[in-house]
């Protein structure tokens, strides 16, 4: 795969997240809108790449940004949603994640994401009260529910049991 500026990050690539994700934000460049939706797991990126969206498919971790975090939350509607905020260069992070996206396909209900508090996202971390990393948050109906600090996978998977019975 060729890794140019104007192409989507390389693990929205491989993992075909965002379906065409270079598109999406040509249109939103250009003031046009776009779309933001959960998918299905059955569902193809090529079609929503089609219909010019950004999506996060259930059953695997979607990477987000500032820009895309809340209209993925909200496009959730009420399914169950579970943020892992990281650093690229946090221990911890990098132990729970390969965890974290087990997790994804275990529970086909509940929308994984992931958002790098780097920088250029710095203002959302803010927004969501990031003091630590890790640091999960699952939210229901777009409002947080739960916040799990630090690498407790126990605590992560108590707390996500408990918010898919809410």
């Amino acid at each position: 795969m060729q890794n140019s500026s104007s192409q989507a990050p390389w693990y929205m690539q491989q993992s075909m997240v965002t379906g065409d994700y270079n598109q999406a934000m040509k249109r939103k460049e250009r003031g046009l809108s776009v779309r933001w939706r959960v998918k299905a797991s059955l569902d193809t990126t090529e079609a929503a790449a089609a219909a010019g969206e950004v999506a996060a498919v259930v059953g695997q971790v979607t990477e987000v940004n500032k820009d895309t975090f809340w209209p993925i939350v909200k496009a959730a509607g009420d399914k169950t949603v579970v943020v892992d905020m990281y650093t690229q260069w946090c221990g911890p992070c990098k132990v729970i994640a390969p965890k974290y996206q087990e997790l994804s396909k275990k529970y086909l209900d509940v929308v994984f994401l992931k958002l790098d508090c780097n920088q250029d996202n710095k203002p959302l971390a803010k927004e969501l009260g990031i003091k630590v990393v890790p640091t999960f948050k699952i939210l229901k109906d777009s409002k947080i529910v739960k916040e799990v600090t630090g690498a407790k996978f126990d605590d992560l998977l108590l707390a996500i049991d408990n918010a898919r019975s809410s």
